[in-house]
């Protein structure tokens, strides 16, 4: 069994104490949200500030990006990860689509 967390992903300066301490404590790996903020930018903060947890996007919405965008960033922390990067991404429902990411729908 492997056992993951959140970090906060509303202040970036957050981040490196973070991630320190959930490492300290054994955990395996964090995982991000595309909620309020990017998912990407806190795993490139915590790539850099530890060792062995594995660092994984819990979903990436895909339709809000270009292909070619989230391959240069996931290579980006795969290399600064030392392989720890996992992706996640997926779809989103019609409503959010539309209204947060201002992107057409078509089933």
């Amino acid at each position: 069994m492997r056992v993951t967390t959140t970090i906060p992903q509303n202040d970036l300066c957050q981040v490196p104490k973070a991630v320190q301490a959930i490492e300290a404590k054994g955990y395996d790996g964090i995982v991000t949200l595309e909620n309020r903020h990017d998912p990407f930018m806190p795993l490139g903060v915590a790539a850099i500030n530890s060792n062995r947890l594995q660092l994984s996007t819990g979903i990436a919405i895909a339709f809000a990006r270009s292909p070619m965008v989230v391959a240069n960033i996931g290579w980006d922390l795969q290399a600064a990860s030392k392989g720890r990067f996992v992706l996640g991404i997926g779809s989103q429902v019609k409503g959010h689509n539309e209204r947060r990411f201002s992107a057409p729908w078509s089933p």
